[in-house]
């Protein structure tokens, strides 16, 4: 027998994507009719397979080993870019795309199975074909077809990367405030003047160009954010056949130093500012316009959306490896000796495995519930990329964009703060070994704690959930959901029994949930409504990770291990985690103004 993978359960995706989620009824349509249960379990069995030949192996390394810019060139560990070739060359880069782009048409579902693989097995390396698949998608959507002729296909190829270049040093998360500036040539170009912070990718010879995506300011624009343009970037100039100029006027400052996530390139970038790197004698880093002038957030959002998504599913990898390690450490482990009926210890009784310890089994359940249920979310808003691009009807159609958009913000930010948890927890099932070097636990902790920060941080997720998605269109987003809910809670109620018991508690977290959006927005204050946006983040997060779960439970028909583990974590989450949502609604029906009302002199 094969021994189990500890960067993701195969039986969990196969539970998932098989018998929760129905994928393989995704191939009656025309855009999967080419695929079968054979191609989708072959294209995990390869992912795992690279990941843990290619990928795994330099994790450390990539940690110890962070890069390292000498003024002139940025430096990788050599592994990096041969796991990269590797997956290049084994088409998953360009796996959901079409044929034309030497795609397969994959469904999403699948191939964020397969990418949370390299995720869990070297979130660092597998950041550059992520940022790299969500520039092509973007220039495929907004792009011209000269663009995406010229940077997307060798982005697929794997010959060029990608990247997302947002935030500049003075403005932080604040785009309002974005000030490179754009200026328009007689030729069409455009010429880029200023900086942007925390550029993940944004220099390295992992490839032979990079492709960074720019917001920019054209002069004369409108303020704020509706005056942002989105502009193509080349580290290196592409001439008319597709061959390499000169070096484009964009190069690092810096690098930033990390607690964690390593192994990925982190820049500060200077655009036009840097006289040794003027193409034709003339100041400005050379730009291509996207589409057209101050629609360029709006572009983004294409990228951003996914990269968010993204994030939740990089997240729940990082929980998931780290229980799979700590659940084999507690079997493994020996230490203490079981209580005997009388409550005493017998001395001479061998040691049991830490895993018969009742706390411990408290922890591995708990990671369990987390990250087994985040992988179901992601692969639930992943399955509404399918339909949202292939149902039959375009009510089906509208109905799966619109559940994806309520439930994006909750994508990023809950497998970001509770899978971190799961970190933590498989840090604390180790023991003293698991804050040493020596364990993977550690720096799985340490690469987890910024998916809740990049990408819009979990306060900003909060804002983006209650103040626009659960109320826009008359809340016809939440409407949305609580449909999909109660489909749920009707069949667990016509099952009755313990399914039906559960679906109370979960009908009755629902309507707390609906009643307390009510009743934030009673005041009309906005203020006084997104004071504890964070607190209705994690208890809607909450309730909709118990959705789930009960989803899980009813799909989970049988007697073997894994089925009654799968109902077991369903009954731990809604008994010691759903009923965390009761005093979180409970403080925003009393619109309390504590956080409102605190001077900022008195912290």
């Amino acid at each position: 027998m094969a021994t189990p993978s500890l960067l993701l359960s195969r039986r969990d995706l196969d539970f998932l994507l098989h018998t929760w989620l129905d994928t393989g009824s995704l191939t009656r349509r025309e855009r999967y009719a080419e695929h079968s249960r054979e191609t989708f379990d072959a294209a995990l069995d390869l992912s795992e397979q690279i990941a843990a030949r290619h990928f795994a192996p330099h994790n450390k390394k990539n940690d110890q080993e962070e890069p390292r810019f000498d003024g002139e060139r940025v430096h990788t560990v050599p592994e990096a870019a041969e796991a990269l070739e590797v997956f290049a060359k084994s088409g998953i880069l360009a796996a959901t795309m079409d044929e034309e782009f030497g795609g397969m048409r994959l469904p999403q579902t699948v191939a964020t199975a397969c990418f949370g693989y390299f995720q869990a097995a070297n979130i660092a390396t597998a950041a550059y074909p992520f940022l790299t698949l969500g520039n092509a998608r973007l220039l495929c959507a907004h792009g011209s077809p000269e663009q995406v002729e010229t940077y997307v296909r060798p982005m697929l190829e794997g010959r060029f990367f990608g990247t997302m270049c947002l935030s500049e040093p003075q403005a932080g998360s604040s785009l309002a405030d974005v000030a490179t500036r754009a200026e328009e040539r007689p030729d069409g170009t455009y010429r880029l003047f200023g900086s942007k912070m925390w550029i993940s990718g944004g220099d390295h010879e992992l490839a032979e160009n990079i492709v960074h995506l720019v917001l920019a300011r054209i002069p004369g624009g409108p303020p704020g954010v509706k005056g942002l343009s989105l502009f193509i970037v080349p580290k290196y100039l592409v001439g008319p056949d597709g061959s390499l100029g000169e070096r484009n006027d964009v190069v690092p400052a810096g690098l930033n130093h990390k607690m964690g996530y390593r192994g990925t390139v982190n820049t500060l970038l200077n655009f036009g500012e840097g006289a040794a790197h003027r193409p034709g004698g003339e100041a400005g880093a050379v730009g291509h316009l996207v589409g057209e002038p101050h629609r360029g957030l709006a572009y983004m959002f294409h990228m951003m959306n996914g990269a968010r998504i993204g994030v939740g599913a990089g997240a729940m990898a990082l929980g998931y490896t780290g229980y799979l390690k700590s659940l084999e450490y507690a079997r493994e482990r020996p230490q203490g000796r079981p209580l005997t009926g009388d409550g005493a210890k017998d001395p001479a009784a061998p040691q049991v495995p830490i895993v018969e310890h009742a706390d411990v089994r408290r922890m591995l359940l708990a990671q369990k519930s987390y990250v087994e249920g985040a992988l179901a979310l992601l692969l639930y808003c992943s399955r509404l990329v399918d339909e949202q691009l292939t149902a039959e009807t375009e009510e089906e159609r509208d109905r799966a964009a619109l559940l994806l958009d309520v439930l994006t913000p909750i994508a990023k930010s809950w497998p970001s703060q509770w899978c971190l948890e799961a970190n933590d927890l498989a840090i604390q099932v180790h023991g003293g070994y698991g804050y040493t070097r020596e364990y993977d636990v550690e720096q799985h902790y340490r690469d987890n704690r910024l998916n809740p920060i990049h990408e819009g941080t979990h306060g900003i997720q909060a804002l983006d959930l209650l103040g626009r998605k659960a109320v826009q269109d008359g809340g016809a987003g939440l409407a949305a959901l609580g449909e999909a809910i109660g489909g749920t809670l009707e069949r667990a109620e016509g099952a009755g029994g313990e399914a039906a018991a559960l679906a109370a508690e979960l009908r009755a977290a629902w309507d707390r949930t609906t009643a307390a959006t009510a009743r934030l927005w009673s005041t009309g204050d906005p203020s006084v409504a997104l004071a504890n946006a964070s607190a209705y983040l994690e208890a809607v997060g909450h309730v909709v990770v118990a959705w789930l779960w009960l989803g899980q439970y009813l799909a989970a028909d049988g007697e073997d291990a894994f089925l009654k583990g799968k109902r077991q974590a369903a009954r731990y989450f809604f008994r010691y985690e759903l009923p965390r949502t009761g005093p979180q609604f409970a403080l925003l029906e009393s619109l309390d103004t504590t956080v409102l009302e605190t001077g900022p002199d008195w912290l």
